[in-house]
């Protein structure tokens, strides 16, 4: 090939290949064929091919909406307040080692208001060291990454603070080389006691050896229930999130352990919206005593031995006056899978507990399409359930959408980058569509911890709304 000829293939035909090629799942083998075909043909004929895509593609996205690196927040209930780090230094994480100078790890441990983004994509391996999120005013913009987006792998994620937005990270625990039952025992991301004004949303968890997503701490600091409420984690929205095949018989010393969700005594202000629940067997969520949850427009896929859950738990209560939990169900669609049980109800209410409920436009399908039952009192229960009128716990100026309109929202809208999907999301979005996906034991079942080059490109703020995190 002659250099001229090559300059001007490059400059003028191969550029919009290449620009093709990011926009489209197969780049390495496009690279291929492009080098394949300048080799046969030369580079006239491939500058002939690029211009042919390029108009094939203008007119696909002359029809719909570009990908942006954005994806509109959903409803903020209680957790509406939390500034998370707007107006607030801009911090950047420029590296994909756990630790050092541009790590997310630093960027996670500077001190005062920061927003941080990323100038490099790909996967972050925790080495089994937690992220402790304890400094308060902090927004993590997973959006901002180059494709393909940043993956947290073999550990997980802890806040502990006030004030704390993340959108569009991956954490996919897995069993990091543990054995079976030997105690590795690692949520996604759970807030903790010191946990308010939370929000996590369009991120993608899969994988956990505990659980997926949970809202926890320690549910008795103080004397009085008002006290013990404003000390476990409170007013925290999980929204638009998957939440999806938790491991079953791995490293948890109790052996079975596939849960998806749970909401520890007395957490207040939880919102649950929009997400999807896919192969977990227990805990979508699972509400313990005391607590009082929103759960609206989730679409629950594949649940095992229990869906939505609420449990007051004796042991735990022993010696106090027990509290009735509140939890409004609306607009939830559920469908069986193959490791349903027969029969599953969307609501089961366990333990001693009183439980206040509000339950509206649900949808719950067994395996053959059919209405399946929406509550259940377990037979050992010994509280109950009191089924009531109207909302017992919703937040101000919360919608919700239809329950025959949630899947088609969940498939558009939830995980992390929707725009940008990575080959696991699309595996789960695709098997809960077609009703395949099952629960696992091992990420290695379904082709274990994600491998993708490291990708690059600087992070220019003049192209952000920065409190929004919207780009304009």
């Amino acid at each position: 090939m002659k250099e001229h000829d090559r300059d001007l293939t490059n400059s003028l035909g191969l550029g919009w290949f290449g620009a093709i090629s990011r926009r489209l799942s197969g780049r390495s083998i496009l690279s291929c064929v492009r080098s394949n075909l300048q080799e046969a043909f030369g580079p006239q004929f491939v500058l002939a091919c690029c211009f042919v895509v390029a108009f094939e593609e203008s007119a696909l996205w002359a029809g719909s909406e570009q990908p942006r690196r954005d994806a509109a927040m959903g409803p903020l209930g209680w957790a509406a307040q939390t500034k998370g780090g707007r107006g607030g230094k801009i911090v950047r994480v420029t590296t994909l080692a756990p630790n050092g100078e541009g790590s997310f790890m630093e960027a996670v441990k500077t001190k005062g208001p920061r927003i941080v983004v990323f100038e490099v994509g790909g996967v972050i391996d925790l080495s089994k060291e937690k992220v402790v999120i304890t400094e308060p005013y902090i927004t993590i913009a997973g959006q901002t990454a180059p494709s393909p987006g940043i993956t947290l792998i073999r550990q997980e994620v802890q806040v502990q603070t006030h004030d704390v937005i993340i959108q569009h990270l991956r954490v996919r625990v897995g069993e990091a080389g543990h054995a079976k039952k030997t105690g590795w025992e690692a949520d996604g991301l759970s807030t903790l006691s010191g946990a308010c004004d939370v929000i996590v949303d369009h991120c993608s968890f899969a994988w956990a050896t505990d659980e997926n997503l949970s809202v926890s701490g320690k549910p008795f600091v103080g004397e009085t229930p008002e006290e013990w409420r404003e000390h476990t984690a409170h007013r925290v929205t999980y929204s638009h999130n998957i939440i999806a095949e938790g491991l079953s018989h791995s490293t948890h010393r109790s052996g079975e352990h596939s849960k998806g969700t749970l909401v520890m005594d007395n957490a207040t202000g939880v919102l649950l919206y929009g997400n999807l629940y896919a192969n977990n067997s227990q805990r979508h969520p699972l509400v313990k005593g005391g607590a009082w949850v929103t759960v609206v427009n989730n679409l629950i896929y594949n649940p095992g031995i229990q869906a939505i859950g609420y449990r007051l738990p004796e042991t735990l209560w022993h010696g106090r006056k027990f509290e009735t939990g509140r939890l409004d169900i609306v607009g939830n669609f559920m469908r069986a899978g193959p490791n349903t049980q027969r029969g599953l109800p969307l609501l089961t209410l366990e333990g001693v507990g009183d439980l206040e409920t509000y339950l509206s436009d649900n949808i719950n399908l067994d395996r053959e399409g059919k209405a399946a039952p929406i509550c259940s009192k377990n037979g050992a229960a010994k509280g109950d359930l009191l089924i009531c009128p109207a909302h017992v716990y919703w937040p101000e100026g919360l919608v919700a959408l239809p329950s025959e309109r949630v899947a088609e929202f969940v498939y558009k809208n939830a995980g992390a980058r929707p725009w940008d999907r990575d080959v696991v999301d699309e595996r789960i979005i695709r098997q809960t569509r077609e009703s395949t996906g099952r629960i696992i034991d091992s990420e290695q079942e379904v082709g274990g911890y994600p491998i993708v080059e490291a990708t690059r490109e600087r992070f220019d703020p003049e192209q952000w709304d920065l409190e929004k995190m919207v780009q304009h």
